[in-house]
């Protein structure tokens, strides 16, 4: 018997080995990850996104360090962050924005009543006389989109607040 296979000395080393290999691949796998561009592909923030990975790579190396063996992942140095073309790429909807004219006329026939949400679905509909809307369910989520209707059609606050930027906007005095 060799003074390797005497005892744990060369399964140790050949376990840290194995630890080593498994570490720079792993390292290799998550620097070629476009987390920015999976992020977008699932509707998440690409922060937090990288958040989670760093988290997971923190808890793999610990698990290892914890074991006797070498760090899993050497800590990288900083790499600059790529600024997107369009930094208000995921940026939705304010609900601060001065209401289309169709949006405008949609949250005063809802604030008179002459307009409703018909319950449990997304479409507006006409109350009494008058015309209708012309795009019932495109416009009931533009509205909730900025938070100028609530759930069941009301306007909320700051859908008045809006009604009433599109009134000022609208008088030519």
């Amino acid at each position: 018997m060799s003074s390797d296979d005497s005892g744990n000395g060369g399964f140790d080393e050949l376990m840290r080995s194995l630890a080593r290999e498994f570490s720079r691949t792993m390292q290799e796998r998550v620097d070629d990850l476009d987390l920015d561009g999976m992020a977008e592909t699932f509707g998440l923030d690409p922060d937090a996104a990288r958040q989670w990975v760093d988290g997971a790579a923190q808890w793999l190396r610990s698990q290892t360090e914890a074991a006797g063996a070498e760090p899993l992942f050497a800590t990288p140095a900083p790499t600059p962050r790529e600024v997107p073309s369009d930094p208000l790429h995921s940026a939705g909807p304010h609900p601060l924005d001065l209401p289309t004219d169709e949006q405008g006329l949609a949250l005063s026939a809802l604030s008179s009543g002459r307009w409703t949400v018909e319950p449990g679905t997304d479409a507006l509909a006409s109350r009494g006389t008058g015309p209708g809307p012309s795009d019932a369910l495109g416009l009931v989520r533009e509205l909730r989109a900025r938070d100028w209707i609530d759930a069941e059609g009301e306007l909320t606050l700051v859908g008045h607040h809006a009604l009433g930027r599109w009134l000022l906007a609208a008088d030519p005095r």
